[in-house]
């Protein structure tokens, strides 16, 4: 069989489990280049799959990412008897750390809500109020941004305080019930929006931009490097990663962990409420955000002193 072929099937395999498969596809693909689409199978040396596996440079977690989406593909191949053996390397590197999401403060975050009304020099394709409107939203509600911006006007019921988020990235429908603040927040940005003469249709992007479309995800988070550099958020330590967009999103749920730990919730029974709020496909991503922050971390420690000294003085 042709690897071409072998990748084709393989994907329509793995989409009739109801995946989305785009990053291992993506991968995949790849290696269908870099090998070639028409080598058999059978053909493909451990040298070959080692070359594509390495890339250039030292190694990084894509390189397990790659090798994640080749043993899918390989363990499928050898059960489909296609092949009998896998040129995978049976050396595994050590896997790069993990990289360890940026958590704004509040200080932060009022510092970039209030930048976003001014980062822009002149009139561009983003109005101010809709920018700020949105980052509250990423924050307030932990959306992604896919999720933020593919929203309709049918998909934001401000009456109920509820966002309907659809074929999320797997390919679930979920509802977000909104809290006051957020909701007030949202009804005048809608206000706003329609006095500007934005199309009021319920198929309308609820987010949008000057030309009447929907935003586009790599314009906002330009926009958003161009509010953080404004608003002189960075991080502290030598990574080269900088804070993200994305981490609105992660700190809404260490945010969120924290405060239950202050008001002495049972966290471990509302952990599993807050993954299906953050549309989680596993439990356990949702569960990594317990030991991401000191503040998090000393609420938890509160608590347990509070739990030991109670038993202590019972007893």
């Amino acid at each position: 069989m042709k690897l071409h072929s072998a990748v084709t099937q393989y994907g329509i395999y793995r989409r009739s489990l109801g995946e989305k498969y785009t990053s291992n596809e993506a991968h995949l693909k790849a290696f269908a280049r870099a090998i070639g689409p028409n080598k058999n199978i059978l053909n493909i040396q451990p040298k070959q799959v080692d070359r594509f596996l390495a890339g250039k440079g030292p190694i990084t977690s894509n390189w397990h990412h790659k090798h994640s989406a080749l043993r899918g593909f390989y363990h499928y191949i050898i059960s489909r008897g296609y092949a009998k053996t896998s040129p995978l390397p049976m050396v595994i590197p050590k896997k790069p750390q993990d990289f360890v999401p940026y958590i704004y403060t509040v200080k932060e975050l009022r510092a970039l809500f209030e930048a976003s009304m001014s980062y822009q020099k002149r009139c561009a394709f983003l109005e101010s109020f809709m920018v700020r409107t949105l980052l509250l939203l990423l924050y307030g509600a932990g959306l992604r941004i896919s999720e933020a911006i593919n929203l309709t006007l049918a998909d934001v019921d401000l009456p109920h305080s509820l966002l309907t988020i659809r074929e999320t990235k797997f390919y679930k429908t979920r509802l977000i019930p909104l809290g006051t603040q957020l909701t007030q927040f949202l009804s005048q940005y809608a206000i706003l929006r329609q006095q500007e003469g934005y199309s009021q249709n319920l198929e309308a992007p609820f987010f949008i931009g000057r030309n009447g479309k929907a935003i586009v995800q790599h314009t906002f988070q330009e926009a958003f490097r161009k509010i953080r550099r404004k608003a002189g958020v960075q991080r502290a330590d030598n990574s080269r990663q900088q804070p993200r967009l994305h981490d609105l999103r992660h700190t809404f749920a260490v945010h969120r962990l924290t405060a239950w730990y202050k008001e002495g919730a049972d966290v471990q029974k509302w952990l599993p409420v807050l993954s299906v709020y953050l549309g989680h496909g596993k439990l356990s991503s949702t569960s990594i955000y317990l030991t991401m922050t000191p503040a998090l971390l000393e609420e938890a420690g509160k608590l347990f002193q509070r739990y030991v000294f109670t038993e202590v003085t019972n007893e």
